[in-house]
């Protein structure tokens, strides 16, 4: 068979997807990805992959994606797929409307975390479910990586089709495992320049507010340990910047030595290794694939009660949950890891129990590709 992968950005195809679409070639399929030009595209075709640029802007402005709908018409028809899957919100609406006018014989569509949320003021939330029903009439499958999500567009009949279902997130353990003998500990703290004896928070994500930087900043002024912020804020990105809050921070005489801006880093499991607490306090997430990672390495994780990742973590038992946007709650969360090594070898040792029970990344892309029948290759009569 014949499969397109697409999304918006070569961040999303390398980072996310890449292990979906050579599980895909090894079960003897073929796979293009598609996705707007970028430096990771290189890296994707490095893998022996096709990647075909199409630019899609990550802007709800529908007028903005007429050249992109056309363009993805004209490739769906010209490549005859017998399956396209598409990802990230944007992407998926524009991706499933060109299929749906390129007949496309199987539209599915993974949705990472839906872009509405339950702290959406109420005519918004409704817009954005009333996209992803209209955009369901083109979908024949939905995955969702949270229950929560999939219970919803369950009941919500979000999909034409009637495959619904919540497929979770992975990892890969053989990457994502903890330090056994402190060797790259020492290595990643020499080179951040941190101290060898101070407790390191870790914090893995796109540096936009949604991901909740401002209040976690403002909770480090109460917490007696390091925050290392792994991560960029991308070209295409127009959720809120938090360039003030970035700048407060390097200025502020108590944060400027406690908080680095690491920036892209390519070892991030080397980072999580190095750290001693894993912390997203984000507003919304589908299944934060960073929690897992940050589990697998074997750390305790402070997070927020969000979809997604209230599924992930096990209160008191691998980590703690906060509420959303509340600095005060969220400092008070990290200080109880801070201050209780044993408590943190205890939760960060059950987080990894759990996420190699639930989240091994070959397990869930068996799940998929099962549910597509590409777990073998069909034979063909002439």
């Amino acid at each position: 068979m014949k499969v397109a992968q697409v999304c918006a950005v070569d961040f999303t195809l390398y980072h996310f997807l890449l292990p979906l679409m050579k599980a895909t070639r090894e079960a003897g399929h073929e796979v293009v990805g598609i996705c707007g030009e970028g430096p990771l595209a290189a890296k994707v075709r490095a893998e022996g992959i096709r990647v075909e640029a199409v630019g899609i802007d990550r802007s709800f402005n529908l007028l903005r994606h007429i050249a992109s709908y056309r363009a993805l018409v004209r490739l769906f028809r010209r490549e005859r797929f017998d399956i396209v899957h598409v990802h990230t919100p944007v992407a998926s609406l524009v991706g499933r409307a060109a299929a749906w006018r390129a007949k496309v014989p199987t539209v599915v569509y993974t949705a990472h975390g839906f872009y509405f949320h339950d702290r959406m003021a109420g005519w918004k939330r409704r817009l954005f479910v009333a996209l992803e029903w209209l955009a369901g009439r083109a979908t024949d499958i939905l995955f969702t990586q949270a229950e929560e999500d999939a219970a919803f567009a369950r009941r919500a009949r979000l999909i034409r089709g009637d495959v619904i279902e919540a497929i979770g997130n992975g990892v890969n353990p053989a990457r994502f495992f903890p330090d056994t003998d402190s060797a790259v500990r020492e290595r990643v703290r020499k080179e951040i320049g941190a101290d060898s004896a101070r407790v390191a928070i870790a914090m893995i994500g796109r540096l936009v507010a949604e991901k909740g930087y401002p209040e976690l900043i403002e909770a480090m002024r109460a917490v007696d340990a390091d925050l290392w912020i792994v991560g960029e804020r991308l070209a295409s990105d127009h959720a809120a910047e938090i360039d003030r809050a970035v700048d407060a921070a390097k200025a502020d005489p108590v944060l400027k030595d406690r908080v680095k801006f690491l920036g892209y880093r390519p070892d991030v499991p080397d980072v999580l290794r190095a750290a001693d607490i894993f912390t997203l306090p984000s507003h919304r997430e589908g299944m934060p694939r960073s929690v897992i990672e940050a589990m697998m390495v074997g750390l305790p994780v402070v997070g927020t009660d969000i979809r997604g990742t209230r599924e992930e973590v096990l209160p008191e038992e691998t980590g703690l949950l906060v509420p959303v946007g509340d600095a005060q709650a969220l400092a008070a969360a990290l200080n109880r890891l801070v201050g209780d090594a044993e408590l943190r070898r205890r939760w960060g040792a059950a987080g990894r129990e759990r996420a190699l029970e639930l989240y091994d990344e070959h397990v869930v892309i068996s799940r998929q590709l099962a549910r597509l029948g590409l777990d073998r290759v069909r034979a063909v009569s002439n």
